[in-house]
């Protein structure tokens, strides 16, 4: 089937906001709109339960079952176990607190890969380690394209790395990397895997068993719903790091990796993702079904209306001369994160295209070491133009006309 767009726009507050009116969204990367359910359910719990979860009253009751909800219906859909699913404030600062655990288990002379395709989160942390004698590694793009090369991982991989770390998709390049295949190859070598998956997520919910990796990162802000990183650690690894939390929290795997208190709203409104997945299933299915089925099959919906509209787009920009279309050229293997080398700074053109009503990014996007190694100047940055599921062929024709009068 392919998706109903009309039926999805509806399920997006923003579309019916008077401010946002006439104007197309190619931000995603930087953040999605948030669907009613998360919506609903972060205002149901500020009106009606906020008030600390797990007590003795109802109010408290409530707010800890829907936590508790969010938690097992959202490891649900990534294939995992309840307890292995961890929630913080965002994804660079769980990756620093998963860095500090990290520290205490690597000796010196240990060795840790890291690429320069990353969006800072992944990398930065990690890269810090070498205060303490850990060897850095960095598995380097290629840098006509920026696609990373299993070859080039091949070559770092030996007795002594513990631990790669790479992005699922990257926020510039917008290449959809072989997962599975680079966890098993790091497997083969005895290395755990840490995957970003937060450029990637956003196109479908992936089910992060069947990938292989050791721990698998995101962020529900880019998932539609509130600002919350999600952190998947797989049991075997969990149990073997140290705890980073509340010395009494040691023994509960999914509040080890949280130093501070959770937050109790925002947990709560991620079932509101888990509602907007159903809601789509059954709008387009109707029957029931496992909820790993379902939210293969709405991922699939996605992927297939996003290729449709990123075919001529990319046809575009690949006939314009003026600019540098950084990445493939084709919707094979990339995710609908757009990035473009542009002759006047990347900010001045997002700003003349909101002129147009439309509204993209321009600058380095936390990928700095990516752009170097482009041969871009960070400071200079690119034009990202990304965009997800709900996006319309009409926004991808008002985005290609304001374009051609801008570029």
């Amino acid at each position: 089937m392919e998706l109903d767009l009309e039926f999805v726009r509806t399920q997006f507050p923003a579309f019916s906001n008077d401010a946002l009116a006439e104007k197309a969204f190619f931000e995603n990367a930087g953040g999605s709109y948030p669907c009613r359910q998360a919506v609903d359910r972060l205002a149901r719990f500020y009106n009606e339960r906020k008030v600390q979860p797990y007590g003795a009253f109802e109010p408290s009751i409530a707010a800890g079952d829907e936590m508790d909800e969010a938690r097992l219906r959202i490891a649900g859909i990534l294939g995992v176990d309840a307890d292995e699913l961890s929630f913080g404030p965002s994804t660079t600062q769980n990756v620093y607190v998963l860095a500090q655990a990290f520290r205490k288990i690597l000796a010196p002379g240990d060795a840790v890969v890291v690429t320069n395709q990353d969006h800072e989160a992944n990398s930065g942390p990690w890269r810090n380690l070498k205060d303490d004698g850990i060897e850095i590694r960095e598995w380097r793009i290629e840098p006509s394209e920026g696609q990373l090369r299993l070859d080039g991982l091949e070559e770092l991989l030996d007795q002594r790395v513990r631990l790669v770390c790479f992005p699922h998709c990257s926020n510039i390049v917008g290449q959809i990397n072989p997962v599975a295949e680079i966890c098993g190859l790091a497997r083969e070598a005895g290395a755990w895997t840490c995957v970003d998956g937060v450029s990637y997520a956003p196109h479908g919910l992936p089910c992060v068993r069947e990938l292989g990796s050791d721990i698998y990162l995101f962020s529900a802000y880019k998932t539609y719903g509130p600002h919350q990183g999600l952190m998947v650690i797989r049991r075997e690894l969990s149990d073997g790091l140290p705890n980073q939390g509340h010395y009494f929290n040691a023994d509960a795997p999914h509040l080890k990796f949280t130093p501070a208190g959770p937050d109790h709203a925002q947990i709560a409104a991620c079932a509101g993702i888990a509602d907007y997945i159903d809601a789509l299933y059954e709008h387009h299915c109707g029957a029931d079904a496992p909820i790993s089925k379902r939210a293969g099959y709405v991922s699939d919906l996605m992927r297939k209306h996003e290729e449709t509209l990123l075919a001529p787009l990319l046809d575009y920009l690949s006939s314009k001369n003026s600019i540098r279309l950084v990445g493939p050229n084709t919707v094979a293997d990339r995710a609908p994160t757009v990035s473009v080398a542009t002759r006047k700074p990347a900010m001045q053109i997002a700003k003349e295209l909101c002129r147009f009503g439309i509204m993209a990014g321009g600058g380095n996007f936390y990928a700095v070491r990516c752009l170097d190694a482009l041969g871009i100047d960070p400071g200079h940055g690119v034009l990202r133009l990304s965009f997800v599921h709900y996006t319309s062929k009409r926004d991808i024709e008002s985005l290609v006309d304001a374009l051609e009068a801008v570029i």
